[in-house]
């Protein structure tokens, strides 16, 4: 199995428990406080990950460019505007719901890197990606026989923009790291993906810090007083988000993505172990069709690297 498969779903089992905990942070802080939670208490961690990676592996990176800087401050704002839509899309429907609406960022990252990276992809893995949205679109009506009319309704509603507008902001995200990790010199792409990450949760730690100490100055103190719940989001976070960078570094965005699909299965197993939503049978099909599509996503792309 090549690195890239194993670290991308990898990447979406810590992205999914900590989307989880994020949830309940819901109950305790703002939705900005939230969501800094992720960045602050990340920062640690990553550096963390990123100082053993170069003790075991060694290595170096470049200095950091102007271009780097503005395409880790443009993933980073991307990455906050996303995750701000994403836990504000929960209320609506509940977390498995609003999460699968913001997996329609498989197709949006396609599209975007075609048209802005250039990235080529067989008929195969197209069809597996429209499969997966078709699942993942399929738990999201929650598989109701509905008419056009009714399906207009139900993709308009709050929290479908909410997520589908999630899943641009995560798909520009995507475009952003992977051409940051090209914009710093280096001869290991998995380190500067790891330091890459780090200096994107500091800048994000500071944008949204900022914006959280200007805006809601009495959340400042409660994010550092929930500490006990909030380090494990960040340490989670800061997990999850190693494994998409370096995904991004070995792997073409619209794949890495594609395949971050399997998302949803993990999101059903902490909706309703986790969270204790009720898991229905249409959501067990809904998934399936994701994992199908993720199958011929990954034949396609087998068959084009023969």
């Amino acid at each position: 199995m090549p690195l890239w498969i194993a670290v991308t779903c990898i990447a979406a089992l810590f992205q999914t428990w900590r989307t989880a905990l994020q949830q309940k942070l819901r109950g305790q802080l703002s939705l900005n406080a939230a969501a800094v939670v992720r960045y602050l208490y990340g920062v640690p961690v990553g550096a963390a990950i990123l100082l053993t990676y170069w003790l075991i592996f060694g290595g170096w990176i470049g200095s950091p460019t102007l271009w780097f800087l503005l395409l880790s401050v443009g993933a980073g704002i991307g990455q906050i505007l996303g995750t701000n839509l994403l836990i504000s899309s929960f209320g609506p429907r509940g977390f498995a719901v609003g999460t699968a609406y913001s997996k329609t960022e498989a197709v949006q990252a396609s599209i975007i890197a075609v048209i802005l990276l250039g990235e080529m992809l067989p008929p195969l893995a197209w069809l597996g990606i429209g499969v997966s949205v078709f699942g993942v679109m399929y738990l999201s009506l929650a598989g109701r026989d509905i008419t056009p009319r009714e399906f207009l309704a139900a993709t308009l509603q709050p929290a479908a923009l909410r997520g589908m507008g999630a899943g641009l902001c995560f798909a520009f995200t995507a475009i952003f790291i992977r051409s940051a990790n090209t914009a710093i010199d280096g001869p290991d792409p998995i380190l500067k993906a790891m330091a890459t990450l780090v200096i994107t949760n500091i800048l994000q730690t500071l944008m949204q810090g900022s914006w959280l100490l200007l805006r809601e100055p009495a959340s400042v103190m409660a994010v550092f007083r929930s500490w006990r719940v909030s380090a494990p989001v960040g340490a989670l976070s800061a997990c999850g988000s190693t494994g998409w960078f370096v995904a991004f570094a070995l792997a073409p965005v619209a794949l890495v993505r594609a395949v971050g699909q399997v998302e949803i299965l993990f999101t059903l197993l902490f909706s309703r172990f986790f969270l204790g939503e009720r898991t229905k049978p249409r959501d067990v099909l809904g998934a399936l069709l994701v994992v199908g599509g993720v199958v011929l996503v990954l034949i396609g792309a087998w068959h084009k690297g023969q």
